[in-house]
């Protein structure tokens, strides 16, 4: 049986003392929630613009996923947390022109969606990731 590891990067925003940006074991990593950081400033972005907002999870989410040698193409699931319905249109089609390219083979991950809070006023999108690789 495998030993759990850390995958961390620079090139996803720090997370708070009580998470890792990623688990892996063994085949297995899973990315936890992205929300809408700039890596670089490690501060919130896009504040109002979902779609933009969407891209930036995504981006950070690839680089976990990088950082712990998969691709969109070894995602297995993605979880999408809207903070209202009205906001599902435009996450969709940033979702969709992001994660269509990233994935080669075709066979696109599976998705939930759920409507909820989220810990952060600005944060109108959440997206964690599970991902198998080999």
């Amino acid at each position: 049986m495998s030993d759990k590891t850390v995958v961390s990067t620079p090139e996803a925003p720090t997370p708070m003392p009580v998470f890792s940006q990623g688990v892996r074991k063994g085949n297995i990593l899973q990315v936890s929630g992205q929300g809408s950081v700039d890596p670089g400033s490690n501060e919130f972005v896009f504040t109002g613009d979902v779609k933009a907002q969407t891209t930036r999870v995504l981006q950070n989410i690839e680089a976990i996923l990088t950082a712990g040698g998969a691709t969109f193409d070894d995602v297995v699931m993605l979880r999408v947390y809207l903070t209202t319905r009205d906001h599902f249109a435009a996450m969709n089609e940033a979702y969709a022109e992001f994660v269509g390219p990233k994935t080669p083979s075709g066979v696109l991950p599976s998705r939930t969606t759920v409507f909820t809070g989220l810990p952060l006023e600005p944060m109108l999108v959440e997206i964690d990731a599970l991902a198998v690789l080999g």
